[in-house]
């Protein structure tokens, strides 16, 4: 049992802010230290269900390999004790919040759904008497928080910026001489803890126009106490309900309005030829074969994200479970999906000031014996000087900017000739930031001159630049900036008072308009990195998710992947240290590229970094 025990006490620390105000526990949890932790590391999607029990507080932040249960309430408890445990149980591991509700009067034990929305606090709860109430009476008690993040109705994390303080009351009556609640939260209150035990991250996905768009969501990695579906599940019908509030207004789904799941499913399984059948109503079972086949692929790639298992058909089914709609395959589903193409080479700026690339061969851990310039005329134009540069995702032209700064220019990468006389767009008296490319062909930069500052979208890379109206800058500088392939996201770096740079994703809208070229919105900025004091680099990475060189305050800088809803770190890059650029591919097999005091530096899959290029800086993949 000590691999149990270790788990157990994975978690052991300082108490919560509820401990402290309550002034004591009264060990309303138990822990089921699971056996077999081997299993779970090795990817086994069974959670054994033996082991040892042990007392424990909520706030210890238990191992997310161990089971956490409520403890009934106590015969003739008092309200105190009442409120502490019906907050801990809260917290618990119980499906359906069962020992939670036993707190509860039988009226709001039966109205209560705490499935459908939940607060997260950056520590735990605070509980206090209400001013006024007293004991013996029907007394209320306040619980209070700093409100980090809420989950809505649709899964969707949404950061509280600046932090807000959450605040409810709980009525306390008695109910055959034992102290009840009469009246929950309205929504379930956890910790940040709490909630990374309790709920995991997926990406569902989306249509903007012919691409997949990732639509990070947070789903209970056990069953959901209001439906009662296990995770699979819980994740497709997330689905079926539509896209999140904030990526809502520039995707779409091919599910028509009013798709759920056939009446009484709870549980999707899989076949021994890794086939996940999946049986819709009515609604959704009427259907051409190309519409169908979309819903399939948003499915495919949604549950791929969910599992650690190889996922490699999907079957809609009509309401009877056993008529088959459509399926598609891996393949098939790629092709809907229209991704962008994996890139052939890696670029980026040598120490004479040239664009330079090297091929990426099939496995992504060689290279060419030497660099070679950028094919076109930069190759070939005597005495121009790159500054930073972008490279379209079929690498036929690049998007560089001057040494200096002041000039953009797009050039072909396919056919010699002259650089082009004039310039896209200058910046007079401040200077251009790296540009971007997305998969529909449009450039994007940001302006530093103070007369011309902002945002610039270059239609197609060829047309009149445009300036981009961006909501919430408040007035902050862009100083760097990453379209998201999809064309519907954009990263920026947002620097205040000339000091440091925070990390922000607006939503890219592209109103219906007359004329090939309609004004351009970035909307809704939200926190991408709110647990990064600074943020120096960034990129966009696989499944939607960025990478990102920053420091947490008074740490020092490394490199991580961040979830682009802002709620977690999903993992650090091993020995990152030192790195002032990074760029990562969408294909997870090429490697992540970085900039240091070595040079380039690359990271292959399940290696050490390396460095190829020593004297380059400002690497860029296709993008």
């Amino acid at each position: 049992m000590e691999d149990a025990e270790r788990a157990a006490a994975a978690g052991r620390g300082a108490r919560s802010e509820r401990t402290r105000a309550a002034g004591r526990h009264r060990g309303t949890l138990v822990a089921l230290a699971l056996g077999a932790v081997g299993l779970l590391v090795g990817g086994c999607a069974s959670m054994p269900d033996r082991g040892e029990i042990r007392r424990v507080d909520a706030s210890q932040g238990v191992d997310s390999q161990v089971r956490v249960f409520g403890v009934p309430p106590a015969d003739k408890a008092s309200p105190a004790d009442i409120v502490d445990g019906f907050l801990e149980a809260m917290t618990s591991d119980d499906p359906q919040l069962a020992t939670a509700r036993k707190y509860l009067t039988q009226s709001a034990a039966q109205s209560w759904r705490p499935g459908s929305a939940v607060t997260v606090l950056s520590a735990g709860l605070g509980r206090v008497p209400a001013p006024g109430d007293k004991e013996s009476e029907e007394p209320r008690w306040k619980i209070y928080g700093k409100k980090l993040a809420t989950v809505d109705e649709r899964s969707a994390y949404q950061p509280e910026s600046g932090g807000g303080r959450y605040e409810e009351y709980l009525q306390l009556v008695q109910v055959n001489k034992q102290w009840r609640i009469a009246t929950p939260p309205s929504s379930l209150v956890l910790s940040e803890s709490d909630f990374q035990r309790i709920y995991k991250p997926v990406n569902k996905y989306y249509f903007a126009g012919n691409t997949l768009v990732a639509d990070p969501v947070y789903v209970r990695q056990r069953t959901d106490p209001d439906s009662r579906m296990d995770p699979t599940t819980q994740t497709v019908q997330s689905v079926l309900a539509g896209p999140s509030k904030w990526l809502g207004p520039v995707v779409s789904t091919a599910f028509p309005t009013g798709s759920e799941l056939r009446e009484g499913t709870k549980s999707l399984s899989y076949d021994g030829q890794n086939t996940l059948r999946v049986p819709l109503n009515d609604i959704a079972s009427n259907v051409a074969q190309p519409q169908c086949q979309k819903m399939a692929t948003q499915l495919l790639y949604t549950v791929r994200d969910l599992t650690t298992s190889k996922l490699d058909r999907v079957e809609l089914l009509k309401p009877d479970g056993k008529s088959s709609l459509c399926w598609v395959t891996g393949s098939t589903a790629a092709a809907i999906a229209n991704r962008p193409p994996s890139p052939e080479h890696q670029y980026y700026v040598d120490k004479d000031a040239r664009l330079v690339r090297m091929m990426l061969d099939a496995n992504s851990e060689q290279q060419q014996d030497k660099p070679e310039p950028a094919p076109g005329p930069l190759a070939t134009a005597a005495g121009f000087k790159v500054g930073s540069a972008a490279v379209t995702y079929d690498e036929k032209r690049a998007a560089v900017v001057s040494e200096d700064g002041h000039n953009l220019f797009v050039v072909t990468l396919t056919t010699a000739g002259p650089m082009p006389q004039q310039p896209l767009l200058t910046s007079r008296s401040g200077k251009l930031t790296a540009p971007s490319w997305d998969a529909q062909g449009d450039l994007w930069i940001a302006d530093l001159d103070p007369a011309t500052q902002g945002l610039w979208r270059v239609p197609a890379g060829t047309g009149t630049p445009q300036k981009v109206d961006v909501a919430g800058l408040d007035g902050g500088k862009i100083s760097g900036l990453k379209a998201s392939s999809d064309g519907v996201r954009i990263a920026l770096l947002v620097e205040k008072d000339g000091t440091r740079k925070n990390l922000f994703i607006g939503r890219i809208e592209r109103p219906e308009g007359k004329g090939d070229s309609p004004r351009i919105l970035v909307r809704e900025l939200r926190p991408a990195a709110p647990q990064m004091a600074e943020v120096t680099a960034m990129s966009w990475a696989p499944r939607g998710r960025l990478l990102v060189v920053g420091r947490e305050s008074g740490g020092v800088d490394q490199a991580r992947y961040m979830l682009s809803d802002g709620s977690m770190v999903a993992a650090s890059l091993p020995g990152a240290t030192g790195l002032s650029a990074i760029a990562a591919s969408e294909d997870e097999g090429k490697p992540v590229v970085g900039f240091g005091e070595d040079g380039i530096v690359w990271l292959p899959s399940g290696a050490q970094w390396r460095t190829v290029a020593a004297g380059g800086r400002l690497p860029v993949y296709p993008g």
